[in-house]
């Protein structure tokens, strides 16, 4: 029987185990990957102990995943798009990519580049397309400074270089381990912490034009105090103050198309957008990603491969 990761109820990442399960069986719209490769997000860390349940309330037992590389083992009566050895990618809305096998629709999939690893193509969805929805969000192009907080973190090294591809100038908040990286991908680093809001002050000449959260409250505070409008401001993460300030909410449901998929997957694979993977596990591991990525201090994605 297949694998997958479940939890029973709520909590810290100790109720994760690996579940022997059912084989999936297409839909009629639907395809069964053999899951090579599935991203871990933070939005699961929530999820999982129960503090989005107003907004996405889990049943149990819960899967857990959205992000997925694979082969296409079976289809459904309807596909005409898929056959059984395809390579793909793409994003599950049920939860269910942390797994060997994952049932997903047809739709929801796209042609892997060959020349993409399995492990990129497994990190492209949540993170990547919440990136793309900030960059648009803000309306970045040639001529602005945008600032992105936590801008080497997994949703960051996406934004940052998706900025720069848009002619943006970019001032990258980050911890000074990072910098170094920053800077080769065509941001200029500013390290987080006390006296923020003085040296983004003194790292250009002019305005900041807009500004991208990707961390916590602090910093629509922070772009407010530095004057940029607020529909220039986009926050993944801290729905509540950007109530109040006026600041936008674009991320993954907003920027999740067949499209945007297409679109970096074509740049990853031509290496216009470089995908740092911190970690690998297997799905017995999945405590430990989970442990890793609750430090919140890791450059790129965090990856279980089944």
């Amino acid at each position: 029987m297949p694998r997958a990761i479940r939890f029973d109820h709520y909590g810290h990442r100790d109720v994760l185990y690996v579940a022997e399960v059912e084989m999936p069986v297409p839909a009629a719209d639907e395809v069964v990957v053999e899951v090579r490769a599935a991203a871990i997000n933070p939005g699961e860390v929530n999820i999982r102990e129960g503090f989005l349940d107003d907004r996405w309330p889990a049943s149990f037992p819960s899967g857990q995943g959205t992000d997925l590389a694979g082969v296409v083992s079976a289809v459904g009566d309807e596909v005409t798009s898929w056959k059984v050895g395809d390579e793909v990618l793409g994003w599950s809305w049920t939860r269910s990519s942390q797994a060997e096998y994952a049932a997903v629709p047809a739709e929801q999939l796209v042609a892997k580049p060959a020349e993409l690893s399995w492990e990129v193509a497994g990190s492209l969805n949540v993170a990547g397309c919440t990136a793309w929805a900030a960059v648009e969000a803000v309306g970045a192009g040639p001529g602005d400074i945008v600032a992105v907080s936590a801008a080497a973190g997994g949703v960051g090294v996406f934004t940052v270089q998706l900025l720069a591809h848009k002619g943006a100038r970019v001032l990258g908040i980050a911890s000074q381990e990072n910098h170094e990286w920053l800077r080769a991908h065509a941001a200029e680093p500013v390290a987080y912490g006390d006296g923020l809001a003085e040296r983004l002050r003194a790292a250009v000449p002019g305005t900041i034009s807009a500004f991208i959260d990707l961390f916590g409250p602090q910093y629509l505070d922070l772009a407010v105090e530095l004057g940029v409008e607020p529909e220039r401001i986009d926050t993944i993460i801290s729905w509540d103050r950007a109530a109040q300030i006026g600041a936008k909410t674009e991320g993954s449901a907003s920027g999740t198309n067949t499209e945007v998929m297409t679109e970096l997957a074509r740049l990853a694979a031509g290496g216009q957008l470089q995908v740092p993977i911190a970690a690998t596990y297997p799905l017995e591991g999945v405590q430990d990603a989970f442990a890793e990525l609750e430090k919140r201090h890791t450059r790129g994605k965090i990856v279980l491969v089944p």
